[in-house]
């Protein structure tokens, strides 16, 4: 399938000023010929880009996106759309049910529930009616590389948090028959399932780590195929899980804590028996998760020209927890504005590279580095979180997706490596879930 490079040669202008450190990560991998050229190491790196099935397994989604007026046939100045994904070679993109953290009780689940199914709903839309010509939903491994074959490009469905749910454990079948092929049991606050790593900030916890429900719960996943999504859960609920599941396990959006020492991290306890249970982590590209004080100087210097512009437009400013409150139609519009604020101040990023550098292309895949070498390849998988607070400097939207096997390529990865992050292990996982759960329905029938 070729993949189009509309915008490769100004991502890769941009990504000049990152600091590109080699750090092979497999001693079999050969070394370029001494007098490979830059012209000829990102002519071999497109090349790569273009064979290879390029996946991100976590990218949210806003239902106002999805309307016969406003859809992803556009660029809608989001992350993640079809002509991002398009012009920088994303393949497939895991489009996200989220759902925050509300009340444990009848209320909040029936609206949990609600916001789940139109998300649900929003994504069929898409890949039936609104793009079935350029986009098709994925149920399997054998579908991604049908549909990739066939020059589309892939969407897969990810529950980020179980509290749709409810307490109605049947609801999870529902889910996996809706398209759902993963999820985490919580989020950002304690769900009916699982503590959150949240947790840490006060020291809080609702059960522990996992509740009864949420033991029930990793049996039903196990059966109807949907993997376990550790990025969220806490600590304890993640040990507990990986003890409990008959199956493999992703974190869908997490990366090195030992790297960087935020609750949202694994540490190398988990990443080990992660290893053990032969799941994967996506390694992800959240600025602030990769290198929190980078991110944090960084995004306080730009923040200054955003506010300066905002001022200057008589546009407000949002903290994210305020923004993630609006309804979905005012965070879209809020967001777009945004955007576009963003993309005013970034215009003015030279004026704060000396003192304050964002968090880039190199710092990310640092960590996939230290997961390869702490976990082996086959364990390590790449994600964004596009759309929901992820980017970094080089990678920050799908229309830059080379520049991560530009960097890949640089630092000694084989094109079989690269396959493996990029698709190759999530794919086996996904592969593996499926093979358990028709072996634990066949047992029960």
């Amino acid at each position: 399938m070729h993949k189009p490079w509309t915008r490769w040669i100004a991502s890769f202008a941009a990504l000049a000023v990152v600091t590109l450190a080699a750090c092979a990560p497999a001693e079999e991998a050969p070394e370029p010929a001494a007098e490979e050229t830059e012209a000829q190491l990102v002519e071999r790196a497109q090349g790569i880009h273009e064979r290879v099935i390029t996946l991100d397994t976590h990218d949210d989604i806003s239902v106002a996106n999805f309307t016969p007026e406003r859809n992803y046939n556009d660029d809608l100045g989001n992350q993640v759309n079809l002509p991002k994904m398009e012009a920088g070679g994303l393949d497939v993109a895991w489009l996200v049910v989220y759902t925050g953290q509300g009340d444990l009780d009848d209320a909040g689940y029936a609206a949990a529930y609600e916001n789940a199914i139109a998300k649900f709903d929003a994504i069929h839309w898409l890949t039936s009616e609104a793009a079935p010509d350029r986009i098709e939903l994925a149920l399997t491994s054998d579908d991604v590389r049908r549909i990739d074959a066939a020059g589309k490009k892939v969407a897969m469905i990810g529950i980020e948090n179980a509290y749709p749910v409810g307490l109605d454990l049947d609801n999870i079948r529902d889910f996996a028959e809706r398209g759902a092929r993963y999820m985490s049991l919580s989020h950002n606050g304690h769900s009916q399932f699982a503590d959150s790593n949240t947790g840490e900030r006060d020291d809080v916890w609702l059960h522990g780590g996992l509740s009864d429900l949420g033991r029930q719960a990793i049996a039903e996943a196990n059966k109807w195929g949907i993997m376990l999504d550790l990025s969220h859960p806490s600590k304890a609920s993640n040990m507990e899980t990986l003890e409990l599941t008959r199956a493999p396990v992703i974190a869908s959006h997490s990366t090195a804590r030992a790297l960087n020492d935020v609750s949202r991290n694994l540490d190398d306890e988990e990443l080990m028996a992660l290893k053990a249970n032969g799941g994967v982590v996506q390694t992800v590209a959240f600025a602030s998760y990769v290198n929190s004080e980078k991110a944090g100087a960084h995004s306080a210097a730009m923040r200054s020209i955003q506010e300066e512009i905002a001022a200057e437009m008589g546009f407000e400013m949002l903290d994210r927890a305020a923004m993630m409150a609006l309804p979905d139609d005012e965070r879209n519009a809020y967001f777009g504005q945004l955007m576009d604020i963003r993309s005013r101040a970034n215009e003015r990023a030279d004026e704060v590279s000396d003192t304050a550098p964002p968090v880039d292309v190199s710092d990310f895949v640092d960590h996939i580095d230290y997961l390869v070498n702490l976990i082996d390849l086959e364990h390590v998988g790449i994600s964004s979180d596009f759309d929901g607070g992820g980017g970094v400097y080089g990678w920050d939207d799908a229309s830059e997706t080379f520049n991560v096997t530009l960097e890949l390529v640089r630092r000694g990865y084989t094109e079989e490596e690269i396959g493996m992050l990029w698709s190759g292990n999530l794919l086996r996982v996904l592969d593996d879930v499926q093979r358990i759960a028709a072996e634990i329905q066949a047992e029960e029938a």
